[in-house]
């Protein structure tokens, strides 16, 4: 007959739990496959009206390329300090507190991550209709009229866009339950694609400025209209919200820090590689766009060169690049680009955040049974498929864009916060082991936190309302955070008994 620690022992040892099966090439596209999605292909036109300057266009994308290293170079350190499943969730739990990591989960899973997968999965929808015409936000194929939330219209309709987008984030997290190597698998291929695809961007860029009868359309221009005052770099902090979430999600990769072979060092590393390699392929790609396109234009223009990159259609600004060096074939390639990155990037953010429902539900801050794993496919399976449920929810009621707005203010926050983690846990554990140690610490954290925390004060400056609005959002999770904290604790206590 067995002991009781006998049992205990087999029972941890039967125990279904998530396992190891992510290399370092899986990391790194994770990282690299989740920051592109469809942003670096419009965002410049965007940008580009609010800085009014060519200087100041580049300056945005260097000052965003600088950000994400710096931060994922630090994270690095908490990533190979705790590889576990949850990442950034786990690290403001262990710095801060069970709160402080709740109510990043909760915004995680109530917009963050959820409303980035509509807004991606409509993307992926928008361009795939360039193709076929009957995926388009005008065909509506079911009309249920219209609520009032908060005096705010939702429209309960289902276009054929939707329904395209819904079933791609469908699709992808049922693939992610038939094993981590699946998944993996897929991440891989699409971003070894879509990396060729800015690549291609950026070559036939350099090829099109080489050529003899190539006016230089930018470079005398690229300082107009700079200056160097603190109403200048506040504008500058304000245009940053494009390029820093163009540069997003590189986090996602410390979600799966349990499934990540030798995370102690390929975590590190792959955060390292990944924000670095993709935040070049950006400026280059942005460089590609001043010298092929006028900065300046009229949002009448007939075509690319007169509407620039400011007033480009729909503010494809690549599309538009495309167009002046391939001509009509440049439209098309472009779309067929952004639907594999669009695709690659929810299955990349698909894949992460399903691992951070299932830390907080085994840590008793959400449904139990998101903590369930397959015992067959040994993947969060429940989590993902909740986590499929109410993006597909916020993909119907259109919502999603605009809580993506409020929650920017928040996302930087809870960055600072993490980041600021590595401080705290540097004196509060000072002898845990630290595999690997943040590069330049503290000088490059604390650049970070300074530049992050001056992005914040211009969006309160600016963006007041909508900052306002997306703390609330977060606030919202602190009674949700006792109230589920009760019942945990009395489980707990029956337990003990």
């Amino acid at each position: 007959m067995a002991t009781p620690s006998t049992a205990n022992t087999a029972k941890e040892t039967t125990a279904v739990e998530l396992v190891k099966g992510l290399r370092l090439l899986d990391a790194t596209t994770i990282v690299m496959g989740s920051m592109i999605g469809s942003g670096i292909f419009i965002v410049a036109a965007d940008v580009a009206r609010q800085v009014r300057s060519p200087a100041l266009f580049m300056l945005a994308w260097v000052i965003s390329g600088v950000m994400t290293v710096a931060a994922a170079i630090t994270y690095g350190e908490l990533a190979a300090m705790m590889p576990k499943a949850g990442g950034q969730y786990v690290y403001l739990r262990e710095a801060f507190g069970p709160l402080f990591g709740f109510l990043y989960g909760w915004t995680l899973f109530l917009v963050i991550q959820t409303g980035t997968h509509a807004a991606v999965g409509v993307a992926f929808g928008k361009f795939l209709g360039v193709f076929v015409p009957w995926v388009s936000a005008g065909n509506i194929l079911l009309n249920l009229g219209s609520i009032h939330v908060f005096g705010r219209v939702i429209g309960l309709t289902l276009s054929s866009q939707q329904l395209v987008a819904i079933l791609a984030i469908v699709f992808l997290s049922v693939v992610n339950i038939f094993g981590l190597r699946t998944g993996a698998w897929v991440q891989n291929v699409f971003t070894i694609v879509k990396v060729g695809a800015l690549l291609g961007v950026v070559g036939l860029g350099l090829w099109w400025v080489s050529r003899p009868s190539t006016l230089p359309v930018q470079v005398a221009a690229a300082g107009q209209g700079t200056g160097w005052g603190l109403a200048t770099l506040t504008l500058v902090a304000v245009a940053l919200v494009g390029p820093l979430f163009s540069s997003d999600a590189w986090n996602n990769v410390t979600f799966t820090g349990a499934e990540v072979i030798n995370a102690k060092r390929n975590l590190p590393v792959a955060l390292l590689l990944g924000t670095t390699a993709v935040c070049t392929l950006y400026l280059a790609c942005n460089w590609v766009y001043l010298r092929v396109l006028p900065f300046s234009g009229s949002p009448a223009g007939a075509g690319p060169l007169e509407r620039g990159i400011q007033y480009a259609a729909e503010d494809r600004v690549a599309t538009a690049a495309m167009q002046v060096i391939l001509g009509t074939a440049g439209t098309w390639l472009m779309a067929a680009a952004i639907i594999i990155s669009t695709f690659g990037c929810l299955n990349g953010m698909i894949l992460a955040g399903a691992r951070v429902y299932y830390a907080m539900a085994q840590d008793g801050l959400f449904f139990s049974p998101v903590a369930r794993v397959s015992p067959k496919y040994h993947t969060p399976a429940v989590s993902l498929m909740v986590q499929a449920l109410w993006a597909a929810l916020l993909t119907l009621t259109g919502t999603y864009s605009e809580l993506l707005d409020y929650v920017i203010f928040a996302v930087v926050l809870f960055y600072i916060l993490t980041i600021a983690g590595v401080f705290r846990l540097r004196r509060t554990r000072p002898d845990a082991p630290r595999p690997y140690r943040a590069w330049g610490y503290p000088v490059l954290p604390a650049l970070y936190i300074a530049l992050a925390l001056f992005v914040e004060w211009a969006l309160l400056m600016h963006k007041a309302e909508r900052s306002i609005a997306g703390l609330l959002i977060v606030a919202l999770g602190i009674p949700v955070y006792y109230l589920w904290r009760r019942p945990s604790r009395r489980a707990q206590g029956t337990q003990s008994h």
